[in-house]
């Protein structure tokens, strides 16, 4: 692809700023470990909230999405449930807030707070430092050969005649950069940066959305799409026929297994509230929530990742896919079997970008890489500095020996990510079954340590064994299984390792468990401790918001997706939806202004 002189201009300056901003915030980072990984719990709420979105932004989930909404139309809305979208909304409302209250600097850390520091906490410990270094690398190997790919394409300079080379070395230059600006600067280069991005990246996204607007009249869309395109509602089947518009398309359903939509659509309900229940994993989205003030402003930036990312996304999502319907489609079935439709995104920049807003675009696209790419770097030193080394190996030194460490740390976790991602090709489905797995043996034993006061070190590692063993082992034994049919198997072999080896030690210190009682103070199965607090500290009150938690999870999940598809009926110019949808938005923000934001307390 061809970029006029302003376009490459407006990318190189990028570069060099966000470098720029990496070392200019270093000398704030490099005091001690806490403003190094957190940031030293000094950045704004919705500061954090920016970055946080930023780092969400990522390209391919972006280019996902995109396929999701030509293919599904507005019923695409529900898919992403998958992930689950809305354990932004437990977060906000709840989640957020319990973790904030431990004063911990990461999830692996957050265990001693729950199990204290017996053999069976220490088991635990280590399983989530696992858990989080192989949920990096997974993710470090997919940014490699994502970003390489990208910028392979759309940038004009040929680095070596072998395809392959040419992606891995662009990959190496990009993931290079912005490993630099993330080992010098820590958490305040990371925040940094992504505030810049995510400017440039929602600018872009908003003109690519008005340039759609203008150029894709609604009769035009209605002549590419099939009946029902445009309705969010959907009945037990999925009721779309692509027969006489792209006849490959209708196979891709059947490939993804979305046509009998309403248990498609049970099945990722009850997959999300259960994830979303377990909380955050130990990842760069768990590193915001620690990197807050207060818990207070724990929660506020939970919701504000909802407000920053959803809008300036869904109207990208929206303008390049009716770009690509409206011109795209004949392209697209010919290609019959082989249909590809991440050509979608290169199409619409070619042909339909102007020159000055082609470099802003493609600066924040390199932006939605590098932020995803940015935020999982940062998050892995912390697990193998401040879990391992310092509690283990080496108590008491300096903070510029941690820091130094931490640097070190950093560019091997990306080193061994750059390995995978060059093998990655031939990985993919088991780096895919990998994901799924730590996500499958997750699930349970995180649930059980918020809501049962019961569970005991021993049963939160043998629930993560367990569970991460049954999704590795159950591809192999059945192929055919999808990892989302699979998840209810994998679910209740993890609960049963988790109840089994609980129930097979004794209960966890009591001291430790009425600390974590007092400070934390969440709901839910906890009455035999909650009488020894109160005992103990006659001025404690329990948590009685159950009911008012989960009425305002309900609200926000209604919030949330009429936000999603807000943007897209705004791009298609759908106004007799648009506005009741506004109308939506208007009133669920109303209820949980009284109902949820009015009430969060400081502590």
């Amino acid at each position: 692809m061809d970029l006029h002189i302003i376009d490459i201009s407006i990318i190189i300056i990028y570069l060099l700023l966000t470098i720029g901003i990496g070392f200019w915030v270093s000398r704030k980072a490099s005091k001690n470990l806490e403003a190094y990984f957190l940031g030293g719990n000094t950045l704004p709420w919705y500061v954090l909230g920016i970055s946080n979105a930023s780092g969400m932004f990522d390209i391919a989930g972006t280019m996902w999405l995109v396929y999701l909404l030509f293919v599904y139309g507005l019923k695409s809305v529900w898919i992403p449930w998958l992930w689950p979208v809305f354990n932004q909304v437990f977060l906000m409302v709840f989640l957020s807030i319990w973790m904030r209250r431990s004063n911990v600097m990461t999830g692996a850390e957050w265990i001693k707070t729950r199990f204290g520091e017996s053999k069976g906490a220490t088991l635990s410990h280590f399983i989530v430092v696992i858990f989080a270094l192989i949920s990096v690398i997974g993710f470090l190997a997919y940014s490699f050969k994502g970003i390489g790919k990208f910028s392979s394409t759309f940038l004009p300079w040929v680095l070596s005649n072998d395809p392959a080379t040419n992606v891995n070395l662009y990959a190496l230059i990009f993931m290079g950069i912005t490993t630099l600006y993330v080992v010098k600067g820590g958490m305040f280069s990371v925040v940094f940066t992504e505030v810049l991005q995510f400017f440039v990246m929602t600018f872009a996204s908003i003109a690519v959305g008005i340039i759609a607007m203008n150029t894709v009249s609604p009769e035009m869309l209605a002549d590419n799409i099939p009946s029902g395109w445009k309705d969010i509602s959907f009945g037990w089947e999925l009721g779309l026929d692509w027969s006489n518009y792209i006849t490959s398309v209708n196979d891709k359903i059947l490939e993804d297994g979305y046509s009998l939509f309403t248990i498609f659509f049970m099945m990722i309900l009850f997959k999300g509230i259960f994830i979303s229940l377990a909380g955050p994993a130990p990842n760069y989205d768990m590193q915001r929530i620690l990197s807050t003030k207060s818990p207070k402003e724990a929660a506020k930036m939970s919701w504000f990742v909802n407000v920053a990312l959803i809008f300036p996304r869904y109207m990208l999502i929206g303008g390049l896919t009716i770009l690509a319907l409206a011109f795209f489609s004949d392209d697209l079935n010919k290609m019959g079997t082989d249909i590809d439709f991440e050509l979608i995104l290169p199409f619409a920049m070619k042909n339909f970008i102007p020159v000055g807003l082609l470099g802003i675009l493609m600066a924040g696209l390199l932006s939605a890489f590098m932020s995803t790419f940015a935020a999982t770097v940062n998050a892995a030193p912390a697990y193998l500095v401040n879990d391992i080394y310092k509690k283990y190996l080496n108590k008491d030194a300096s903070d510029k020996h941690y820091i130094s460490l931490s640097y070190l740390v950093s560019f091997l976790v990306v080193a061994v990510g750059i390995a995978f991602g060059f093998i990655a090709d031939s990985i993919d489905s088991i780096i895919h079954w990998i994901v799924a797995a730590l996500w499958g043996g997750y699930t349970a034993s995180n649930i059980l340590k918020w809501y049962w006061w019961r569970f005991n070190a021993y049963g939160y590692f043998w629930g993560m064994v367990s569970g991460i063993g049954a999704a590795l082992v159950l591809p192999i034994l059945f192929p055919e299984l999808s990892a989302l049919n699979s998840f209810p198997l994998i679910f209740i072999i993890s609960i049963i390792g988790c109840v089994v080896a609980t129930l097979l030690y004794p209960p966890d210190d009591e001291k430790v468990l009425m600390e974590f009682y007092r400070n934390v103070r969440p709901w839910g199965f906890w009455k035999p401790i909650e009488e020894k607090v109160s005992a103990a500290y006659p001025d404690f009150q329990k948590n009685t918001h159950f009911l008012r938690d989960m009425f305002n999870v309900t609200i926000g999940i209604i919030w949330q997706t009429s936000l999603v598809a807000l943007p897209i009926f705004l791009v298609i110019r759908y106004w007799s939806a648009f506005f009741p949808c506004l109308l939506v938005v208007a009133v669920t923000s109303i209820i949980l202004k009284f109902m949820w934001w009015d009430k969060l307390e400081d502590g």
